[in-house]
């Protein structure tokens, strides 16, 4: 008889039986599931098997998967281990992370082929004058920060990244108090009322994102949020064209913790947002669940930037939908010194001089 081997609806990694919560856990992604959740998760995925007569979808997207492999084109940096993606009209000539050579290493398999994109609405001149307007607000950077031959290297690049569907269970137990005063006479009054708050919910998140690439900061891809999913297309090769993409290197498994505080802390202010009137709230109980989770694979637009200052790697993105910038610019310390030494000498001026009119 076959061993039943229970998935995680997370990340699909083997489920074990952890005697001391009495649920099925997941070592990898560290969720945790009672029976009833999985068994749950196991009726749903057998009303979408697909039928005999989507056979002829799926041999469409094999078509699409051999596109892929045909016309991408992968190139390796050396230097930082970069993968970047091309496709076969275009050239990679230098790595945009470090601005070391690349060299063309070969094809990309079909199962790194996204399923979605947004594709790009801000044009290279449109990003360069917003970083341009950007940068001019900033004293105190490096003067070869601002050059032309800085500028040239923005990079319109298709940023991997997980976009996660979330169905969480919420157990939210609390003490409400509600406390008000007033006064009779010579006497002060003070009536409090206390209230169990309970609130047990099924919640959907929905489309949280976290990008697959390890070599740009997450902080900064959340900065540039968000990105409008109702511009999401059907992945097509057309537009690479002019374009780089990134492979991801970090897979679904792997940005399942950051989902993860993402959807408990939108569910956490969704609850909160339900219990309002109180003088004060103190929770007792506050657990949030993850029970199953559904991904897509996509390619976002970014016009991404590095700049190299005494040995310290800056990054700067623009969304290349929406226009949004981030970034934390370099601080040029010579510049800075010369600034105050400028401005004590036309204090000390200004003070000498109104010394002397008082004299």
């Amino acid at each position: 008889m076959d061993a039943i081997q229970y998935k995680c609806p997370n990340c699909n990694a083997d489920l074990k039986f952890n005697p001391e919560t009495q649920k099925l856990s997941c070592e990898y992604c560290l969720s945790s599931f009672s029976m009833e959740d999985i068994l749950i998760g196991t009726e749903t995925e057998k009303t979408n098997i697909p039928e005999i007569n989507e056979v002829k979808e799926a041999s469409e997207e094999e078509k699409l998967y051999r596109e892929f492999e045909e016309h991408t084109n992968l190139y390796h940096c050396s230097s930082c281990g970069a993968d970047i993606m091309a496709d076969d009209q275009q050239t990679a000539l230098f790595c945009y992370y470090c601005h070391n050579p690349v060299i063309l290493s070969g094809k990309l398999t079909g199962s790194f082929k996204p399923g979605k994109v947004i594709g790009f609405k801000l044009t290279k001149d449109a990003a360069v004058q917003k970083f341009r307007k950007w940068i001019g607000e900033r004293w105190f950077v490096p003067s070869d920060f601002k050059s032309e031959q800085q500028l040239e290297k923005i990079t319109g690049l298709y940023v991997p990244f997980w976009i996660a569907d979330c169905d969480l269970t919420a157990d939210y137990c609390a003490l409400g108090k509600k406390v008000r005063s007033w006064t009779s006479g010579n006497y002060r009054y003070t009536e409090t009322k206390e209230f169990r708050i309970v609130r047990r919910a099924n919640i959907f998140t929905d489309g949280i994102p976290a990008d697959g690439e390890s070599k740009i900061d997450d902080l900064l891809m959340e900065s540039i949020e968000p990105f409008d999913y109702k511009e999401i297309k059907d992945f097509s090769m057309s537009y690479l064209s002019g374009f780089y993409a990134d492979k991801y290197d970090v897979d679904k498994a792997e940005v399942f913790p950051r989902i993860r505080i993402r959807a408990t802390e939108a569910s956490k202010r969704l609850i909160n947002s339900s219990v309002s009137g109180y003088t004060t709230v103190v929770p007792s109980i506050e657990n949030y669940n993850i029970i199953n989770t559904k991904w897509q694979y996509m390619l976002l637009p970014v016009w991404f930037m590095t700049y190299k200052y005494k040995d310290k790697m800056y990054e700067f993105a623009i969304n290349g939908q929406t226009g949004k910038l981030a970034g934390t610019p370099p601080l040029d310390k010579g510049k800075l010194k010369r600034f105050c030494a400028s401005v004590g000498a036309l204090a000390a001026s200004a003070l000498f001089l109104l010394g002397g009119v008082i004299f």
